[in-house]
């Protein structure tokens, strides 16, 4: 019954928050078409991500007048994050503009798999955001793929280090038990060479379980976790899956402050769904939670009070929200960005590309943007496509996320030497050359 439950607060949040999916395109504009999913069990976090995404964009038009006078237009498919539906969106998406999409979105790891050879031969950039496949963060070998601000070895690794000072340092992580609770997907599998080799530098054990998707049975996972008797459990959850995890643990006994969920496991449509289990859980953030930003306080004047958008007024500065409004920022930013070498007019997504691989987001220009504090700085160049790689960790007080550290980093050494280890094998796989783009 709490399964059930579960399942159909997450179909209800999707359905309240649906949106128009098309913003008339019209020459002249810079059109985004946006790789989205509002239904299904994973539906309430896209919702809550691309309602944040398209409110963004609303207010660049109503506020600014465009990007440097250049309106944007936008349309969203449907992928119901399926990798096939969201291979067939990027197809129709690709032809609706001259100039083509400005960047695609996929919000899904999956997605982003599917697409990395075909943007790459329509010369559309892909952007993951704290998602996706991680050695992409090598740029030379993966120029049109960018996993910007953090990638999920970032987050692997900022995660053991939390748990490490949580013990009282690394030392005392030596015969440590950590389990990781992961949804069986390409996603859920992306930390494990990371992990495994945390765990063998660390000297603590590790043990992976696998959650079937969408992941709202848990009961023999929980089982293996109560035999195995972790001293801390990672939940890379999605959707559904994360609040069941929490309400599982609490039927198990096993204690809350003790579990931490990477970014895309720590929202409120998780602890919310999850009730009075989630008090206590940590969770690694991208980005902070909340309305007293200044980018929140414009979206409000010159879009929602407006009508210009269907955004619920309780999703508002909420965790994916918020983060929905941190992509669009990156995506206009890289616009602005390749107009000041190449003119004020619609990009295409070749001068994008260039753009993103420019990105200089410093603390100043974050503050003028609204988002000071929001995200850390990001700087993009071609043999880091990734950033800063900061991350920051919340934890749920059993109404509201609450800062539980300052913007850390994991061992930056360690993912740099395994990136660019990947990446070389996939140069070498796929005959690629290794180097950066020229200039448009």
């Amino acid at each position: 019954m709490k399964n059930t439950r579960l399942t159909i607060i997450g179909l209800l949040l999707a359905a309240a928050l649906l949106a128009p999916a098309t913003h008339a395109q019209q020459a002249g504009t810079q059109f985004i078409g946006i790789t989205g999913y509002r239904v299904g069990p994973y539906g309430a976090n896209g919702a809550a991500f691309f309602s944040g995404f398209i409110d963004y964009l609303h207010l660049v038009n109503e506020r600014d007048g465009g990007v440097n006078g250049v309106k944007l237009s936008w349309e969203e498919c449907e992928t119901e994050y399926n990798n096939t539906k969201g291979v067939e969106c990027y197809e129709r998406l690709k032809t609706r503009s001259a100039t083509g999409p400005t960047a695609i979105h996929p919000m899904s790891t999956g997605i982003t798999y599917a697409l990395i050879d075909k943007t790459a031969a329509d010369r559309i950039p892909l952007i993951s955001f704290g998602y996706g496949r991680t050695d992409s963060v090598d740029g030379r070998v993966f120029p049109w793929l960018f996993p910007l601000v953090s990638n999920y070895w970032d987050a692997a690794t900022a995660i053991v280090k939390f748990i490490a000072d949580r013990e009282g340092g690394e030392a005392r992580l030596a015969r440590k038990k950590i389990v990781l609770l992961y949804h069986d997907s390409a996603y859920g599998k992306e930390p494990h060479p990371v992990l495994e080799a945390e765990a063998k530098k660390l000297r603590f054990e590790l043990k992976m379980i696998p959650v079937p998707h969408p992941g709202n049975e848990q009961q023999a996972q929980w089982l293996q976790i109560r035999q195995f008797r972790p001293d801390w459990v990672i939940v890379w959850g999605w959707g559904v899956m994360t609040a069941t995890s929490l309400s599982t643990a609490q039927k198990m006994g096993f204690p809350r402050d003790r579990m931490v969920g990477n970014w895309w496991a720590g929202s409120e449509i998780d602890t919310e769904a999850a009730g009075g289990a989630a008090a206590g859980y940590y969770a690694a953030s991208l980005n902070l939670a909340g309305r007293d930003f200044p980018v929140v306080r414009d979206v409000q004047k010159h879009v929602l009070d407006k009508g210009k958008s269907q955004t619920p007024a309780k999703t508002v500065g909420s965790v994916l929200w918020n983060r929905g409004l941190a992509a669009a920022m990156m995506t206009v930013e890289a616009v602005r960005t390749a107009q000041a070498k190449l003119g004020k007019k619609p990009m295409t997504g070749a001068q994008v590309r260039w753009g993103i691989e420019n990105l200089d987001i410093d603390a100043k220009r974050l503050n003028q943007l609204g988002f000071g504090g929001m995200v850390p700085p990001l700087e993009v160049s071609c043999t880091d496509h990734g950033g800063s790689g900061l991350v920051r960790f919340q934890q749920w007080d059993g109404r509201q996320w609450k800062a539980a550290s300052e913007w850390v980093s994991g061992d930056r050494a360690l993912v740099r030497r395994m990136v660019e280890d990947s990446a070389a094998k996939y140069a070498a796989e796929k005959g690629i050359r290794p180097g950066c783009l020229a200039a448009p």
